[in-house]
């Protein structure tokens, strides 16, 4: 599969698990903006068979390389991320891990379970990336003992493996060419955005300025009945030169540790 069609077909699932983000997508557009995307994002569990190594494994082959490498101890996470080296404006890729040794023995028993059913066949078909939720039909009451250790082990439960979200890139946008005027644009169209650590996180000093939504709500089937939880979510990036010129092509550790809490578990 080439880089182009992972992208389009991760986008066609991202959009029915956050509609909203084709609302905020189709709005930009009806503004004569052009959309590119900065970079996309995945989660998994640090474990052989689904590590970060085995979800890059079809960027890998559409010719991504890895660039950079980030620790996030308070979250007990790390993370990868690559670009495509001869694909110009490629949208970066970030897929960060659970280090479940770091918590309870119920929640790596639950991992663990949720491993074991994942049939071989796409172990080793390359497209996990697609897959959703590969094993069994989630609980509530699984979800809730998950959430009050890791909220990103409880969204990985419910939602398995999929684009956790996508990020409009601000350096390509012609009005909205800040991310002051972006999130006034959401806000006055009603979007609901991720206040964690501030609106804004990172500076031009930094070399990178993000922010981002709150997860859509979905109604999920779960054993126990349908709940709402909080589903996918809009990223907005703007990044700066450095010293060289280049844009900054990285990612900065203690911002993206607030983006990860836009799938905290909320009620609208």
């Amino acid at each position: 599969m080439q880089a182009q069609e992972i992208f389009d077909k991760l986008w066609a699932g991202y959009i029915t698990q956050n509609p909203e983000a084709k609302k905020i997508h189709d709005s930009f557009v009806a503004e004569g903006e052009k959309v590119e995307n900065d970079h996309i994002a995945f989660r998994t569990f640090y474990h052989p068979h689904i590590n970060i190594d085995v979800l890059a494994r079809p960027f890998l082959l559409a010719g991504f390389v890895q660039k950079g490498y980030y620790i996030f101890e308070d979250k007990h996470l790390t993370a990868k991320h690559f670009e495509h080296p001869t694909w110009p404006n490629a949208p970066r890729v970030f897929i960060s891990q659970l280090m479940t040794e770091f918590f309870s023995p119920e929640l790596q028993s639950v991992v663990k379970r949720c491993v074991e059913q994942i049939p071989e066949s796409q172990l080793f078909e390359n497209e996990l990336v697609f897959a959703g939720n590969v094993w069994e039909k989630p609980s509530y009451s699984i979800y809730e003992m998950l959430r009050k250790e890791s909220e990103y082990a409880a969204w990985l439960y419910v939602y398995g493996f999929r684009a956790n979200h996508f990020t409009v890139s601000i350096n390509h946008l012609q009005k909205l060419n800040t991310i002051e005027k972006v999130n006034q644009f959401l806000l006055d169209k009603g979007f609901l955005l991720n206040q964690s650590g501030g609106v804004i996180k990172g500076n031009p000093s930094e070399l990178l300025e993000q922010s981002s939504t709150l997860a859509g709500i979905m109604t999920i089937d779960f054993v126990e009945g349908k709940y709402d939880i909080p589903s996918c979510y809009y990223e907005f990036a703007r990044r700066y030169p450095d010293t060289d010129g280049k844009l900054y092509s990285g990612f900065i550790a203690k911002s993206a540790d607030k983006i990860f809490e836009s799938t905290d578990f909320y009620k609208k």
